[in-house]
């Protein structure tokens, strides 16, 4: 399976293991109309600024929750307009989840790349909804899966008649309330799939419901992790970044501050350089 694969999300975005680095980044979930605009805004002065690729990222519903108390962000009715309004706003692409099949169809209308969650990865249905709506279909990697067995998931997505598709890592199951990266991960996928891989940087760094009804998280690490990842080889980083991660509605512990991204981003771009200059040094070699 050839592992140089591109996918273009948009005109201005296009992204491919062989390609310069780019990223989906944004508030983990909607939380209002002008938060998202203001965040939208901010991403894509530092985009234009790094000269990088970059995709809006927020969730209308944030369905997999620790508690049932958990804010879930606005709802679907609410945040498409809103989606709509960021890509002609600001000109970005847009990435959010769906959850059902019957969501597709509509969230399609006002985004350019539909993202199934983790949990969700195997469900038929969902994947070939999202298929059919020629979107390009960003897929987690369940946290219960292994590598290779993505290529079974991916299958599901291309048989549908949709070969846009994207292949993310974030994590796996270790024990209770951990997560682990396996690095070997991201070129076993891109060998298996032949798909664009993706790093998800800040929910790798998640502790699943470690913070008793909430999830916990430790952003600490998030620099590390993505340092590692960008140094394998990856087509693209998926980070979640707020104004104020402490105050934010979700995965607050795990979210990069909006102030740092730029400096983040930064040390990726030129460690994605160095990979990429010398392919012999990460694992797509061979």
């Amino acid at each position: 399976m050839a592992i140089d694969k591109a996918v273009e999300i948009s005109p201005n975005v296009v992204t491919g293991n062989t390609l310069p680095l780019t990223v989906f980044a944004g508030p983990c979930a909607m939380e209002s109309r002008t938060h998202a605009l203001e965040c939208a805004a901010a991403l894509k002065e530092i985009a234009g600024r790094l000269k990088i690729g970059l995709v809006y990222k927020s969730s209308f519903d944030k369905a997999n929750r620790t508690s049932a108390g958990s804010a879930r962000g606005v709802g679907l009715k609410e945040a498409l307009p809103v989606f709509a309004e960021i890509r002609e706003v600001t000109g970005l692409p847009v990435v959010t989840d769906v959850h059902e099949a019957a969501q597709c169809a509509a969230v399609a209308e006002a985004v350019d790349v539909l993202q199934i969650p983790a949990f969700l990865c195997r469900q038929t249905d969902l994947l070939v909804a999202a298929a059919k709506t020629g979107r390009v279909v960003k897929v987690k990697k369940g946290q219960f899966l292994a590598p290779w067995d993505m290529k079974n998931v991916v299958a599901k997505v291309r048989e549908a008649g949709n070969d846009r598709v994207l292949v993310t890592e974030r994590g796996a199951s270790f024990g209770y309330n951990t997560l682990v990266s396996d690095f070997r991960s991201l070129p076993i996928m891109a060998r298996e799939t032949g798909c664009p891989v993706v790093y998800d940087i800040t929910h790798s760094v998640q502790t699943p419901g470690g913070a008793g009804t909430t999830s916990g998280g430790q952003r600490e690490f998030a620099p590390t992790l993505a340092r590692a990842a960008v140094a394998v080889g990856v087509a693209a980083v998926f980070a979640e970044t707020h104004p104020d991660p402490d105050s934010a509605l979700s995965d607050g512990p795990n979210m990069i501050p909006l102030g740092q991204f730029e400096a983040f981003l930064r040390d990726l771009q030129a460690l994605d350089r160095l990979a990429k200059a010398r392919p012999s040094l990460h694992g797509y070699a061979g």
